[in-house]
């Protein structure tokens, strides 16, 4: 009993594990993710499964709530707080438990700065708490494409309610930033769409899009082929001379750079920062890929010497 007591007086914010041999180039972070299990949205390029705590159906983490204040308390350095890296903390289930609000009260009221990656529109319902800490929200976006967004993401709510989302938190005064993570040759790997889409969250507010190619996990294949043949035997070949880098399986570096420099050079012309994720080109990158530069420089920042 005194030892389990001794351990929980010792819980902290978890930090990020930043991936370097898979060319993460994020800045030091926290991580919450708010519920285990595959997430509801059911995206067919998730990651997430790799990792044990992240398969099966999705469960809210109720003892986070519990112990969120004493994390809090424990952890001195008031780095980013990312919610979260691999189950989306807006998730459907989120409306009933509450366990991400719960959790942004407290970071909030201890003063930590907040990235928020997200698909849903469900975001929205906490603005105001947004307005009391540095936050920026990071809104995934594919495509504009309905079918298309219903192939890879058929859970998740649509792209339309996504970029009215985005609008909303852009207006309101959050910043903003967007993911087209992943990008999927054979469905959203289209220049002419690229520009659509930046042209439209650019309208809509964003000051950012990050993208990253699809890095499939093992299991991807076999799943994407009762699916989907056809494009699964395209990817395949695709991939056929790429590399595998931590559990990842990457384009070859020649064709990823391709798509990196082609689409920066879509998001440049529309005025807006640009960063690509994990993907080998830090140098093309015209800020940090995670969206949290908007929370780590300027007089309000709280970790200024964190900046590269």
């Amino acid at each position: 009993m005194v030892q389990s007591l001794n351990q929980m007086n010792k819980m902290k914010l978890p930090l990020f594990n930043a991936y370097r041999r898979a060319y993460c180039t994020c800045q030091p972070k926290y991580n919450l993710n708010t519920y285990v299990g595959r997430c509801q949205h059911q995206c067919i390029y998730c990651y997430a499964t790799k990792f044990p705590s992240f398969t099966g159906p999705a469960k809210p983490r109720l003892t986070l709530v519990e112990n969120i204040d004493r994390m809090v308390k424990n952890t001195e350095k008031k780095l980013p707080v990312m919610l979260s890296d691999c189950t989306d903390p807006y998730q459907p289930l989120e409306k009933h438990y509450k366990i991400t609000r719960k959790c942004v009260e407290t970071l909030v009221k201890h003063g930590f700065p907040l990235l928020i990656v997200t698909k849903s529109d469900l975001v929205t319902r906490d603005i105001e708490l947004f307005h009391e800490t540095p936050t920026v929200v990071s809104l995934t976006i594919t495509t504009l494409n309905n079918k298309k967004a219903r192939f890879i993401e058929p859970y998740a709510p649509p792209p339309q309610k996504r970029i009215n989302a985005l609008r909303e938190l852009a207006s309101r005064g959050i910043a903003t930033t967007v993911r087209i993570d992943p990008i999927i040759i054979g469905v959203n790997d289209n220049p002419e769409e690229w520009e659509k889409l930046v042209e439209t969250v650019a309208e809509a507010g964003a000051k950012q899009i990050t993208i990253s190619t699809l890095k499939p996990v093992r299991g991807f294949f076999k799943k994407l082929e009762a699916k989907n043949p056809k494009l699964c035997k395209k990817l395949v070949h695709a991939y056929m001379d790429g590399e595998k880098i931590a559990g990842y399986q990457y384009l070859n570096a020649k064709k990823r750079r391709k798509i990196v420099e082609s689409f920066r050079q879509i998001v440049l012309e529309h005025g807006l920062e640009f960063a690509s994720c994990r993907e080998g080109f830090p140098r093309l990158n015209t800020t940090l890929c995670d969206g949290t530069s908007y929370i780590r420089k300027g007089k309000n920042s709280l970790i200024e010497d964190y900046v590269h």
